[in-house]
């Protein structure tokens, strides 16, 4: 079964339809291994103006097609992904790491997005209103070509979410995974072939400068990010000198304030379900818990009870829990964070215990004793080092919570959802959960306040922004 999904599709780039080959290759590794899984295409200039060239042919009649067809030709691929869902999900265990249940997941969660956006902007996105007055008429318009840019640790739900937002707004798409995990997404690319018009969808793959030449390329009317702040302050930068649009979801410190009152075994199962999810790699995962001095000790130990519990290992292993991190850049850099708790005055609760043998393995951690100043505390950690923070006083732990310069996402802990309702709303954070953290979904929108991002994503807000009005008005 492990070469399987190797043998059904061709990892070539796709454009205007079909398969566009190019000369040079770069590895992809298993993170849990340090093999290689397969060798993806590096797009050259010449391929990135030919999906340029094919998309803008596209446009215009796609932009004409009626929604519902769109809708229809995006039903037609959530289809083609089901269909393939086993080998999608073992291809995507190989190259991003996670275990083989959490791709399935992702997996599942890719179609609901993909079927649940087509309804939405069937039903409910209005491209033209009503009730206006005579001889004025309000219709929204498509972009025309916009780019897709996807980050390593969801890489199918990202492409999936992407792809639908431009589609079923009449855009034509041009979508570029990370070079860390771009198998799943030409395979993807691959099975678009057959369910929309040539040139609607493009998948590039490739090593830098690719993503420099897309998003700056001027065919591009709107850029979809997401990935790390740094990279999606260099887009806007880039993008600044055409006034295109973006879309940016980008890096969280998310925090998780408990209240003295929590279920202190609920919670610590849920902040631990969130922090150590895709191993910690989660834009919007707990990655600061701010407890109340008066349980901190009691819910550190819960919390250390359940990260002991889980099985770090491949994860094609159906016993594993957590799997690599997904790529050696991100392990040297978390091995870094692990060494400056003991500089900074932090203890180990759990998760001293390195691994030695091939793989970016590493163990969960809970620290506490550290400053709001520290490294771990202040940067987003991406991954499975989970830092806990006491507070006396639930005025300042809001007001620690919001010096983050990210606001991605938060939450609050507490048997009072009342008072949980009036904490959420003082974060300065686009998205806040009540006794959970991490949930989101296609009905509604996405976005970030301050470094976490631009805009939303999902729902009609999110549809939205893949279209411009159009305000026409007739002489009376």
């Amino acid at each position: 079964m492990l070469g399987s999904p190797l043998e059904k599709y061709d990892f070539a780039l796709t454009i205007d339809g079909r398969s566009y080959g190019v000369r040079e290759e770069f590895e992809v590794l298993n993170p849990a291994s340090e093999e290689v899984v397969a060798s993806a295409p590096d797009a050259d200039q010449p391929a990135v103006e030919a999906a340029m060239k094919a998309a803008l042919r596209a446009a215009p009649a796609w932009a004409m097609t009626p929604v519902s067809q769109r809708a229809s030709h995006v039903y037609d691929f959530a289809n083609e992904v089901a269909e393939h869902l086993e080998d999608l999900s073992h291809l995507l265990v190989l190259e991003q790491g996670k275990p083989l249940a959490s791709a399935k997941s992702e997996l599942f969660s890719s179609l609901d997005y993909l079927r649940r956006l087509a309804d939405i902007a069937e039903s409910e996105l209005e491209f033209s209103a009503a009730n206006l007055p005579r001889g004025t008429k309000v219709i929204r318009k498509p972009l025309g070509v916009v780019a897709g840019i996807t980050a390593w640790n969801y890489p199918v739900q990202l492409a999936c979410s992407k792809l639908a937002m431009a589609v079923l707004t009449g855009n034509a798409t041009v979508l570029k995974p990370s070079p860390y995990t771009p198998l799943t997404t030409l395979a993807l690319g691959q099975l678009s072939r057959d369910a929309f018009p040539p040139g609607v969808v493009s998948v590039l793959s490739g090593l830098d400068p690719l993503g420099e030449w897309i998003t700056a390329h001027p065919t591009i009317s709107k850029i979809g990010f997401t990935g790390s702040t740094r990279t999606g302050c260099a887009i806007a930068e880039s993008a600044a000198h055409r006034l295109t649009r973006l879309t940016l979801e980008l890096g969280g410190n998310d925090a998780a304030i408990v209240l003295p009152d929590a279920n202190i075994e609920a919670a610590a199962e849920g902040i631990i379900a969130s922090a150590l999810e895709n191993t910690g790699q989660l834009c919007n995962a707990v990655k600061r818990v701010i407890v109340h001095e008066s349980i901190e000790r009691d819910l550190t130990d819960a919390m250390v009870d359940v990260a002991n519990s889980l099985v770090i290992g491949d994860g094609m292993n159906a016993s594993t829990d957590l799997g690599p991190i997904q790529n050696r850049m991100q392990f040297e850099r978390l091995k870094a964070l692990r060494e400056s708790v003991a500089q900074e005055g932090g203890t180990f609760h759990c998760g001293e215990q390195t691994f030695s043998g091939p793989g970016y393995f590493m163990a969960p951690s809970i620290i506490s004793g550290l400053s709001d100043a520290s490294r771990l505390v202040s940067e987003e950690q991406f991954g499975p080092l989970v830092p806990i923070l006491g507070y006396d006083d639930v005025d300042q732990a809001m007001v620690r919570a919001n010096s983050s310069p990210f606001g991605l996402g938060a939450s609050v802990w507490t048997s009072d959802v009342d008072k949980g309702l009036a904490l959420a709303e003082q974060f300065e954070a686009g998205s806040v959960w009540i006794n959970h953290h991490s949930a989101l979904s296609p009905d509604y929108p996405s976005g970030g306040h301050k470094l976490s991002g631009l805009g939303v994503e999902y729902g009609v807000h999110g549809l939205e922004e893949y279209t411009q009005h159009q305000v026409i008005r007739i002489a009376t």
